[in-house]
């Protein structure tokens, strides 16, 4: 822990790394930090994370974040522990596996006990002997994710469960099948007794298990950050070595593990899109004032027309109309797509889906057919015809195909989405299709997964089309929200 003198720097230090991960922290959070520090005292490691994160967060979401540059800027010990060995030299894959087995055997152990102390060490050691860097340019270095998947830590948990029952400190059985440990745990799974039907008391003891294997690979996590800072610095690992919040991370760098999280966010997110979007046709839908209604409803306020009655339209739910980029080049995206697709499927009765690389495809109906949060990229690709002569994405042969064969799709009801990243591949841009497309719909905007700076960089035509249309900064999660918010119903 720093000195008091130290402080001060180290709160600054950790404002500036929170805003350059877009946390918003200015220098009352950093004063109000500080005091609350004075006051906690710096002996409770985890009482002044505590303190800090009160004063200094504003939304529960940035915790996570919080968290990991709090163990950068203020690390629980510098150097090697006290009384462990110094870390093997890296070795062969036989020899990772043999040392993966010896502290998986370990790990089965402290999770059955629920030894915290003993869990941090084994973080320690596993870091050391299983996530060493071995190449040149990384000499020094140490990687979270090679020691996890060299231990394999959730294959100890079938055998920590039996242990844990045989020890008696847990009252039911795994409920996980007597596999055991994985390939290193040996006889680690216990004998398991006879079989019997699973047991409420069976998933609460899993669970925790889960719970403790879950902690041990922050553990290691945090214990990598802490090495890799005293090596590489603090503002590098601060800047590079930790992860954004879902809600911050691009789209195209979301992978398939994230996707249930990406789509519980979603979700919710399509439906306020929705109800903005039927806003803005209700509103458009009133029609021209009725006089005589207007005169009727006016001898109730003394002749005078507070409340203007207008002509009934035939109202039906508002159309929309999503033209999606779906090459390989935004596959992170396309994943976003595909999944804020399924959600507006749920919630509009007249929508059409749109996908594109070169040439245009309806997948309304492979959405339609697909359950909330399934992954039909692969099915999509097979079924949909979406590429001609190359695979490469073609933004003006795809606008001119989706005039000459889906043009009965849009309509002045209609409110178009495009989504896609306007790269060309030096291709014509077809600007004039644009701007036909759009002109038939009611309303139009463009989703734009790539930064501004990067717009009308090499074979980016984004300035041009956002000429013909609004086109957005919609990289992530809180700018899609951004995006919703400000979408006009008028």
């Amino acid at each position: 822990m720093p000195s008091p003198d130290a402080l001060g720097g180290r709160l600054v230090e950790l404002g500036r790394s929170l805003r350059r991960h877009g946390v918003s922290v200015g220098t009352s959070e950093v004063t109000d930090a500080a005091a609350v520090a004075r006051v906690l005292g710096l002996e409770d490691r985890e009482r002044l994370r505590a303190g800090t994160a009160a004063a200094m967060m504003r939304r529960s979401a940035d915790r996570a974040l919080f968290d990991q540059l709090f163990d950068i800027h203020f690390p629980a010990a510098v150097g090697g522990r006290t009384g462990q060995p110094d870390d093997p030299e890296p070795t062969d894959v036989v020899g990772a596996r043999e040392r993966a087995r010896a502290l998986r055997e370990e790990l089965v152990e402290a999770l059955a006990r629920g030894d915290d102390e003993a869990l941090e060490r084994l973080a320690s050691r596993t870091l050391g002997e299983l996530g060493r860097l071995s190449n040149e340019s990384t000499s020094g270095s140490w990687s979270a994710n090679q020691a996890i998947d060299r231990l394999a830590p959730q294959t100890a948990i079938a055998a920590a469960l039996h242990r844990a029952r045989d020890a008696g400190d847990v009252t039911g059985g795994s409920g996980e099948g007597s596999g055991g440990s994985g390939s290193g745990s040996g006889g680690a799974s216990g004998g398991g007794g006879a079989w019997r039907p699973e047991q409420l008391s069976d998933r609460f003891d899993r669970d925790e298990i889960r719970s403790r294997v879950g902690a041990f690979r922050r553990r290691i996590e945090t214990e990598a950050a802490r090495r890799n800072a005293e090596v590489r610095g603090r503002d590098r690992i601060a800047r590079y070595g930790v992860r954004d919040p879902l809600e911050r991370k691009d789209f195209l760098l979301t992978d398939t593990t994230e996707a249930a999280q990406l789509q519980a966010v979603i979700a919710p997110l399509s439906r306020k899109l929705a109800a903005r979007l039927a806003a803005r046709q209700r509103r458009h839908a009133r029609g021209a004032i009725d006089i005589r209604r207007t005169l009727r409803a006016a001898m109730s306020t003394g002749g005078v027309p507070v409340r203007p009655a207008y002509k009934r339209r035939h109202r039906s739910r508002a159309d929309i109309v999503l033209l999606c980029d779906m090459s390989g080049s935004v596959a992170g995206f396309s994943r976003f797509t595909m999944m804020l697709l399924q959600s507006l499927a749920g919630v509009f009765r007249r929508v059409r889906f749109i996908g594109f690389v070169n040439v245009c495809d309806d997948i309304t109906e492979l959405v339609r057919q697909s359950q909330v949060g399934e992954d039909i990229s692969e099915r999509v690709s097979r079924e949909a015809t979406m590429t001609r002569w190359h695979g490469s994405s073609d933004y003006g042969s795809a606008f001119v195909d989706a005039l000459e064969h889906h043009v009965d799709a849009i309509g002045p009801r209609s409110s178009v989405l495009i989504l896609g990243d306007a790269r060309t591949n030096g291709t014509d841009p077809q600007v004039a299709a644009l701007r036909e497309l759009v002109a038939r719909a009611k309303h139009a905007a463009w989703l734009n997964p790539e930064p501004v700076r990067m717009w009308d960089t090499g074979d980016s035509v984004a300035g041009r089309y956002a000429e013909v249309v609004d086109m957005h900064e919609v990289r992530n999660i809180d700018q899609l929200r951004q995006f919703i918010s400000r979408l006009p119903v008028t």
